[in-house]
């Protein structure tokens, strides 16, 4: 194993695009996903409530083989396990192109969320080792590269959609993408530097308190980002009320100011620190989502969107980045189960956004998403771990 002060500048840049491209293939198969449910809920006749069923199995896949996915990324390190599971993430993919009724989309559906966490927590893993390699936080632009194929999987789909291409041949296009990259960067991929604790010790018993706070942060993050995904058009349409064709400004405004935070994010953590960095995302998050509640006029929920998008950019990333570096666990434990907390978050966010809205009005959903930022805000001001 190549010593991490034996890597040229060269070699260091072609590691870090090589990773950033795995970032990217488990982005477009998930937004590949998500940009053909509508056309998958019309074939098959699929309720609202069906799909709302569906969607909750991917999250219970993942906590299912939480502690598997941690223990496989421990033993056999995140670069042999992801160069195996993100092969058989997007081949999942293609099966759900295949389902012919509701049982069979669901039980696709719960493997694609064992796989997706498999892949989740190998990925990050190896962005923390690549982090080792590099002696600086880099994590953020990792992210921004899975930020970058939402907008691409979105973008084909559109196109698939308009080519009335079905969904299976759709995602084998998508598979075969990710195949390719696969033969041209998994040589570049990093072995662990940490070695595996003797010590048998389940995820589940006694959890280090600090991973479990990490996870909570991750949490309320990933569920407004999740929401901002979802529910800012219907935002833009139902409440501030614009024209038709105005509706995806708000998506827009807030998935630009979030990729973009990504990649500006590991500047500012070099300069200001992750603490500061991360309190002053919760207040923007805050502030922006109160702002679309108090004033829902177009060009002030533009500016509130485009606050909340660059709120949320970079606090999944340092989360990741801290629970990597845990001195007490391995990096696959560690994040196995900040990352399953997290992305918990992701995916039951837009659910609670609707039971919110459907009880009161979708301005209540929105302040209550807003407080998250200001727990996050109080949350990271008391966690010592967050100060460089």
């Amino acid at each position: 194993m190549i010593s991490t002060s034996e890597y040229t500048s060269k070699q260091k840049n072609r590691i870090r695009l090589a990773v950033s491209l795995f970032y990217f293939s488990q982005g477009l198969a998930f937004s590949s996903w998500a940009s053909r449910i509508p056309t998958i809920k019309q074939n098959l006749g699929i309720s609202e409530g069906q799909l709302g069923t569906l969607l909750l199995l991917m999250p219970i896949g993942q906590l299912c083989t939480m502690a598997l996915s941690g223990k496989l990324v421990a033993k056999y390190g995140s670069k042999n396990v992801l160069k195996i599971v993100v092969l058989i993430y997007p081949l999942v993919l293609c099966c759900i192109g295949l389902a012919q009724d509701f049982y069979q989309l669901a039980t696709v559906l719960f493997f694609f969320g064992v796989i997706g966490n498999m892949c989740n927590i190998s990925v990050n893993t190896q962005g923390v080792e690549v982090e080792k390699v590099y002696g600086k936080s880099i994590m953020s632009s990792f992210h921004g590269a899975w930020s970058i194929a939402g907008f691409t999987g979105a973008l084909i789909g559109l196109l698939m959609m308009n080519l009335h291409i079905n969904t299976f041949y759709h995602f084998v296009i998508i598979y075969a993408l990710i195949v390719v990259n696969w033969f041209v960067n998994n040589k570049f991929l990093v072995a662990s530097t940490t070695v595996q604790s003797k010590e048998k010790k389940s995820i589940f018993s006694k959890p280090d308190p600090t991973l479990i706070q990490l996870g909570v942060i991750g949490f309320l993050s990933m569920a407004t980002e999740g929401a901002m995904f979802d529910w800012s058009g219907v935002y833009f349409q139902d409440i501030v009320k614009v024209p038709t064709n105005l509706v995806v400004v708000g998506y827009a405004s807030f998935m630009i100011m979030m990729a973009t935070g990504r990649f500006v994010g590991d500047y500012f953590v070099g300069k200001y620190g992750k603490q500061r960095v991360m309190q002053f995302s919760g207040l923007l998050m805050f502030s922006g989502l109160m702002l679309s509640v108090f004033v829902p006029q177009f060009m002030i929920c533009t500016l509130a969107f485009m606050m909340v998008g660059l709120g949320v950019a970079c606090n999944v990333p340092i989360v990741y980045s801290v629970a990597g570096k845990n001195k007490n666990v391995n990096p696959g434990v560690a994040l196995a189960m900040v990352s399953s907390i997290s992305f918990l978050g992701f995916l039951m966010g837009p659910p609670l956004i609707g039971y919110i809205a459907e009880a009161f009005d979708l301005r209540y959903s929105y302040a209550l998403f807003a407080c998250f930022g200001l727990i996050m805000l109080l949350m990271v001001g008391r966690m010592k771990i967050f100060k460089d």
